[in-house]
């Protein structure tokens, strides 16, 4: 029976290694650590407009109408000039990695760039809105208050539609479909070849010539034939991501999703590596519907403001006991190292030192932790009791501040630090049982 266990241990961490070191998996991670410089200057600017609903004091609101509200428009310019273009850069870095992977390890004649170059021409084809009427193509047109659309292109106040964080979805299939072209005509030698004397800008320029025909004409294709039929690509390609968006922004998915990365990390594989690659899409979307007005828990980043705080499995409690409580010389060796990465959603040294991956001692509170935390997270920010997130902070912001970011409002921080609480008093007797286990068999050891 150990064998068999052992045997499905391997077998599974194996193939879901396989799956996480996977082509399509490592460009979608570099897409998505792309945008945290965007959504950080963006949630900058984005504060800056939101400053009178943060400071609610008396003569403030009118203070900042003198001051800083002057510039508002431009605030939202640059706001909309990060948020605004999510699409082109987490789906355009996509490309791009995913162009240069192929090109490593097939050692294939691509070129990043042209990647990248090719994808925005597919994707700027689906952009505008087409109908078919009269036995033709027409663009779509409305000066409705509530739809603007000139010559196809539907606009508000965040800029063109389709290229805000409601496209990434789109952005993907159309980049993955790109590279794939481009992958196939070099694979198969479908280009023009120039002299070695040429230049190798032109060179390049000439040898993506027919793997661009070839993204054109499949991407127009595709969209004639959805717009034949009513519709149109990026319209076709949203409806599985609105399905994906709702089941993942319910109660019940979302706790899926934290005991599927916890899971996974028990057996060593990087949970939220693997999982995140599916959700940033949707919680980026999710940001940018919440800017406009939306409620949205599963938004931005509220894993780390929320949940799991301290490190996978809402660890930052339990190094601050083992550091201080813990009468284990072990785990108080190993509490002395963990302490302050722990204040910084960091925690290798608890998962692989304690250690937790593969304890069965350990499990129930390593998923059942950040299980607590996620539902108090998400009653709290789902009844309005906390502002909802319209920040995506950085991963490793220390507890409180990350809910304050997040949220902009100090109930965020306050949730932020009730979360981590939660966690630990989950914790607490899993965590004091096994220090007594082990300070007893040092305790036997030193005897003998």
């Amino acid at each position: 029976m150990a064998e068999n266990k052992a045997s499905f241990k391997d077998t599974f961490a194996a193939k879901v290694g396989k799956f996480a070191s996977s082509r399509f998996v490592r460009a979608i991670m570099d897409a998505g650590y792309s945008v945290i410089a965007f959504s950080i200057v963006g949630a900058f600017f984005l504060i800056l407009t939101v400053l009178p609903q943060v400071f609610t004091f008396p003569g403030f609101k009118e203070f900042y109408a003198e001051t800083l509200g002057r510039f508002v428009n431009l605030f939202q310019v640059v706001y909309n000039s990060t948020m605004g273009i999510l699409a082109l850069v987490f789906s355009g870095t996509f490309a791009y990695s995913y162009t240069k992977i192929y090109q490593q390890e097939e050692k294939l004649d691509l070129s990043p760039v042209n990647g990248l170059m090719m994808f925005m021409m597919g994707m700027f084809i689906t952009v505008p809105q087409l109908v078919w009427k009269s036995g033709s193509v027409q663009f779509v047109q409305s000066l409705k208050a509530d739809s603007i659309i000139g010559g196809g292109y539907a606009v508000s106040a965040s800029g063109i539609s389709r290229l805000g964080a409601v496209g990434i979805f789109t952005g993907l299939v159309v980049a993955w479909i790109t590279v794939q072209i481009y992958r196939y005509t070099i694979k198969h030698n479908w280009r023009i070849k120039m002299p070695a004397s040429v230049p190798a800008g032109v060179s390049n320029s000439f040898s993506s010539l027919i793997p661009a025909f070839m993204v054109a004409i499949v991407i127009a294709l595709l969209n004639l034939i959805m717009v034949m039929f009513g519709t149109d690509l990026f319209n076709v390609l949203y409806i599985p991501f609105s399905f994906i968006n709702n089941i993942a922004d319910s109660w019940w998915g979302f706790l899926i999703i934290i005991f599927l990365i916890h899971f996974l990390w028990w057996f060593g594989i990087h949970g939220a590596t693997i999982m995140s690659s599916f959700y940033t899409p949707i919680v980026l979307a999710n940001m940018a519907d919440n800017v406009k007005g939306a409620s949205h828990f599963f938004a931005g980043d509220p894993m780390n403001a929320f949940v799991i705080i301290g490190g996978s499995g809402a660890t930052l409690g339990v190094a601050i006991w083992i550091a201080t409580r813990a009468k284990s010389a072990q785990l108080k060796e190993l509490g002395k190292v963990e302490i302050v990465p722990a204040f910084f959603n960091i925690n290798e040294p608890l998962l692989f030192g304690l250690p937790i991956v593969y304890n069965i001692n350990l499990l129930v509170p390593f998923i059942c932790a950040p299980l607590a935390s996620g539902i108090v997270g998400y009653i709290a920010v789902s009844t309005k009791l906390v502002h909802k997130i319209i920040i995506q902070q950085p991963w490793p912001t220390p507890v409180g501040i990350s809910g304050y970011i997040a949220t902009t409002s100090w109930t965020g921080a306050v949730l932020s630090i009730v979360c981590a609480i939660v966690a630990f008093v989950v914790w607490y007797p899993f965590i004091k049982h096994y220090d007594n286990t082990l300070y007893k068999k040092e305790q036997a050891g030193a005897a003998e």
